[in-house]
């Protein structure tokens, strides 16, 4: 396989009224592989590529691969929502395969993408084949974690300060990995570009505004819809997740009908990368068995 660039994968499509932005990869000798689409996380400068760009060239060896940037997010639009954001992001998502031609995927959904994931399945099933979701929001309920969590505390301040600052990011960075060494001058400088730039600043602040309104409040907790999942769920968790704290697996575990959980050990919110060739070796065997 050619090497992967964020230039050489890069698409975009019109949707649902939205310029959606993506990127893609597939097997050169398999025009039939299977769908997986990949949902990133939020936070700032969060995209398709930030997050998994890196397990890319591994899963585009078995599957024709998607890395969607969510409605206001990496290079797509930054709309004002008129619902809440899964029910938002899963429409766009849905609307970008019936554009594409793809009748069915399977999903990964980490954190954001793991909420919009669910509303996906629940609201459209016919598109969704197994999901993998890791640490993901909606259904993840902390019953001994106190809220807001450390990683949600950090987001708050860097969003809500006057200004960024290069200290707040880096904060918020440390506490998504386990492992400090994973937080380098060039990933915060990475995210920083991402970050200041006005349109992402408008996406994650109309983003924050779905979610701080109470009309739309009881749509976000999916972890009351959690039963009606059908699909195969495959639950994945950093052990030291201080985002999305590890004990907030237990109701989604107990509630999905067919659901697993995979712990990471010495592992935070990144497992995609602190964690990287057990996680790709995961979802291989998860999407292929």
């Amino acid at each position: 396989m050619t090497a992967l660039t964020y230039a050489s994968t890069s698409r975009t499509v019109e949707a649902a009224g939205l310029t959606l932005h993506y990127h893609e990869a597939a097997p050169a000798d398999r025009p039939r592989a299977p769908v997986l689409i990949l949902l990133h996380g939020g936070g700032p400068g969060a995209s398709g590529w930030s997050n998994f760009g890196g397990n890319l060239p591994v899963l585009a060896r078995e599957f024709r691969t998607l890395l969607v940037d969510q409605p206001c997010y990496g290079r797509s639009d930054k709309p004002e929502l008129d619902r809440d954001y899964f029910s938002y992001s899963a429409r766009a998502v849905a609307a970008l395969m019936d554009e594409l031609g793809i009748d069915r995927a399977h999903f990964v959904g980490n954190s954001l993408g793991g909420g919009t994931v669910v509303r996906l399945a629940l609201d459209h099933p016919d598109k969704a084949g197994k999901l993998l979701l890791m640490g993901p929001g909606g259904v993840s309920v902390n019953l001994f974690a106190p809220d807001p969590t450390e990683g949600i505390k950090r987001l708050f301040e860097f969003n809500a300060a006057p200004e960024p600052t290069r200290e707040r990011l880096r904060a918020f960075l440390s506490v998504m990995a386990h492992d400090p060494s994973v937080v380098t001058d060039a990933l915060v400088e990475e995210r920083w570009a991402s970050a200041t730039d006005p349109g992402t600043r408008l996406g994650a602040a109309r983003m924050a505004a779905s979610f701080a309104n109470p009309d739309w409040a009881e749509a976000a907790m999916l972890w009351r819809e959690a039963h009606r999942i059908t699909q195969p769920v495959l639950l994945t968790w950093g052990r030291e997740d201080r985002v999305n704290p590890l004990d907030g697996a237990l109701v989604a575990l107990k509630t999905i009908p067919d659901a697993r959980l995979h712990v990471f050990p010495h592992c935070g919110h990144w497992a995609q990368t602190e964690r990287a060739d057990e996680f790709n070796r995961l979802a291989v065997d998860f999407f292929t068995h």
